[in-house]
């Protein structure tokens, strides 16, 4: 029997178990997928020794750049990304492995936004600084739109602080990603502390979470007219994706 998996910290709400093992079953596929809780990456390798069928693993929450340098080879954008949700395993000779990173994120999520994009979304603002928020930094790129991350902190011009995002600014940055967990539940009722007067009904609002499945974040742009959407489908999409690469 095969093996697929996810590592992170901590999985609770992981997606990945639920939705591979229902397409296993539902597919008659031999192969079963299990979550490697990890407290820390210096485990990663006891993960990829102990369970020789391991085929393929999903990588989330902290580990997506920290990943990176047990890794023999990255994917070409994935490389540009820095950041990686999806290793495919291959078994060699005298039991050498040989790992592969790549980013899936980056096909959801352009899969899913590129429908609901107007010649008008030509600046984005990216609230949060993760690997996934680099992952939908090359994805806007790749679809010709300008990008500038919001931070806490600030790092340097290429980001903003929450405290910078002038009515001027919303204004023109007419995409809003959010790929902070601000919102998720069960903290349902915070929001990304962006200035929510000034959207529009121009402005297209995507939230990365999924639970629940309207966050705050995405209520406050619809009541000002803002296009919204969550991180279902991309979810979806990148799971899609996952399997191709392991059986590709």
């Amino acid at each position: 029997m095969q093996k697929y998996g996810l590592i992170g910290y901590p999985l609770k709400h992981s997606f990945s178990i639920g939705y591979f093992n229902e397409k296993f079953k539902a597919e008659n596929i031999d192969a079963e997928y299990v979550n490697f809780e990890i407290p820390s990456i210096n485990d990663f390798m006891e993960v990829i020794e102990e369970n020789p069928n391991l085929c393929g693993l999903n990588v989330t929450i902290p580990y997506k750049e920290q990943v990176i340098p047990f890794l023999d080879e990255l994917d070409k954008d994935t490389a540009k990304i820095g950041a990686v949700n999806v290793i495919k395993i291959i078994r060699l000779p005298k039991g050498r492995v040989k790992l592969v990173g790549y980013n899936s994120d980056i096909i959801g999520f352009t899969q899913s936004i590129e429908p609901l994009l107007q010649p008008y979304h030509k600046k984005a603002l990216i609230l949060g600084t993760g690997g996934a928020s680099k992952a939908v930094y090359r994805g806007l790129t790749n679809l010709g739109i300008e990008s500038t991350f919001v931070s806490r902190t600030k790092k340097d011009d290429k980001f903003l602080t929450y405290e910078e995002l002038t009515p001027e600014i919303i204004t023109t940055h007419t995409v809003i990603v959010n790929c902070t967990p601000v919102g998720m539940f069960p903290k349902v009722d915070f929001c990304p502390n962006i200035p929510y007067e000034s959207l529009t009904s121009n402005h297209l609002l995507y939230d990365l979470l999924y639970n629940p499945n309207e966050t705050l974040f995405m209520k406050k742009g619809a009541a000002q007219g803002a296009i919204t959407k969550n991180g279902l489908e991309m979810l979806l999409l990148q799971a899609f994706a996952a399997w191709k690469i392991w059986n590709k």
